[in-house]
């Protein structure tokens, strides 16, 4: 009798709210497999995900298997093809009906979101993420550029691309799920309550599917699309652990390396396709992929800016460039980016809550396994400095601990690796702080000085 006197407009929520419910449910018993707990284990691997995974890493492998010759080469596909998909999808998406209420909910702000910290940690993770500030792989590119190469354009191409096109991919993402929340007679709200792989594989799929005009060629373009964009993000990544074995071990073959790379990928990956893959993987994202990168590059930051030095590095950057850094890159580099790196991640870690998956509280020993896998990650810096510190004591006498200690925190020896270029690079910082001390200025306005560039 309710439902007889609903009013058509909530009736066509609950029914929407109910298919949605519907596919969701779907997607995770027939497509995932998964289950509703992990409280007996993870199960093991599905075959058909088995099979698209091994997929996946045979063309990362057939992209990477010469190393960053092969890799620069597919680099031009997997680089320009989604831009194709993208403007295939924006001139469909913005000539669909209520494609403007969904841009409009995409570029409306919500203030008072902003007094979260979740938002901003989230905001500064997807910066890490898309640019793969923190993974290596920006380093291990850059260091095959020539010592003068133009790093400033490149970056200033790099980070306007990437604006651009998330902002070319909300548009799009957004438009076509207004027109779902059109047809479907509710808010866009509705349709985007599901986040990262449900927003992929469920809501956008629906809202495809919708379409009056060939709507199996647009899904298969976008499905295409996001096939080449992972891949095209694993590149990145996967060279660069190619790329540091190889520099550790040159002897060996380049494709033996990533074959085993390739293969240990794929063995780790069969953990994700499993019935309880996606407890795992929200684990391991939210302790691996987001706490340990954010503290790894937050130490980054602090190194170069306060511990090597503000001036240090801009007057390499000059050196390098021939022009110097303005004052407003000296600001970020040196107050803004670290303090408000640490200023958001001490406000996240305070207001902490428990991790949750499918409104389920993961069981304790399984936080257990995130903490652990936080704080390995964590302790690489550690780790590393003690076996450094362990090499420097086999190579001195006895009683030289403090001498070991003070050349570990040293960066005097730092420099050019030709050495006809670290001659000139030594010169060129010795008269810039010859004539700096001509001037007697205090600390304080020697300081305020290079924060401004003078």
């Amino acid at each position: 009798m309710d439902i007889i006197l609903t009013p058509p407009i909530k009736m066509m929520r609950l029914n929407w709210r109910n298919r949605d419910q519907k596919l969701m449910k779907l997607h995770r018993a027939e497509v995932l497999k998964e289950w509703d707990d992990i409280s007996e284990g993870i199960g093991l691997p599905e075959w058909r995900l088995t099979l698209c995974l091994l997929f996946c890493w045979i063309v990362v492998f057939a992209v990477c298997a010469k190393g960053v010759h092969s890799s620069g080469k597919a680099s031009y596909f997997l680089a320009l093809f989604p831009y194709v998909v993208l403007a295939a999808l924006l001139i469909r998406a913005v000539t669909l009906s209520g494609a403007g209420t969904g841009i409009l909910y995409f570029v409306e702000p919500k203030w008072e979101m902003l007094k979260t910290a979740k938002v901003w940690y989230s905001a500064v993770v997807q910066c890490f993420f898309s640019l793969n500030i923190g993974f290596g792989s920006v380093s291990m590119y850059a260091s095959y550029n020539e010592f003068r190469h133009n790093v400033y354009r490149d970056a200033m191409v790099v980070t306007t691309l990437d604006t651009f096109t998330s902002v070319l991919a909300g548009l799009i993402i957004f438009g076509i799920l207004g027109n779902l929340a059109d047809k479907m007679n509710v808010g866009v709200e509705e349709v985007v309550k599901y986040g990262g792989t449900g927003l992929a594989f469920i809501s956008y799929p629906e809202a495809i599917a919708k379409f009056d005009r060939v709507p199996w060629l647009f899904s298969l373009l976008f499905f295409l699309m996001l096939f080449v964009l992972g891949v095209g993000s694993l590149v990145g990544l996967y060279a660069s652990l190619v790329t540091v074995i190889m520099d550790s071990f040159p002897d060996l073959k380049i494709w033996h390396v990533s074959a085993m790379s390739a293969l240990f990928g794929f063995l780790v990956g069969m953990v994700y396709v499993t019935p309880g893959g996606q407890w795992i993987f929200t684990m391991v994202d939210y302790f691996g992929g987001t706490f340990i990168f954010y503290v790894l590059t937050l130490v980054e930051i602090i190194s170069i800016s306060w511990w090597y030095g503000l001036d240090e590095i801009c007057l390499d950057i000059e050196f390098m460039l021939k022009r110097k850094p303005g004052a407003y890159w000296r600001i970020c580099w040196g107050i803004i980016v670290p303090c408000v790196l640490l200023t958001v991640f001490a406000y996240f870690v305070a207001t902490l809550e428990p991790l949750r998956y499918l409104n389920k509280v993961y069981p304790s020993y399984v936080i257990v396994w995130g903490w652990a896998v936080l704080g390995f990650g964590v302790l690489q810096i550690a780790i590393w400095m003690i076996v450094e510190f362990i090499r420097r004591m086999k190579q001195q006498e006895c009683g030289r601990c403090q001498e070991v200690t003070v050349s570990m925190f040293s960066h005097d020896q730092w420099g050019p690796q030709d050495l006809e270029i670290k001659k000139k690079w030594t010169e060129f910082k010795g008269n810039v702080k010859v004539c700096r001390a001509l001037k007697n200025r205090s600390r304080i306005m020697e300081k305020l000085c290079i924060m401004i560039g003078r």
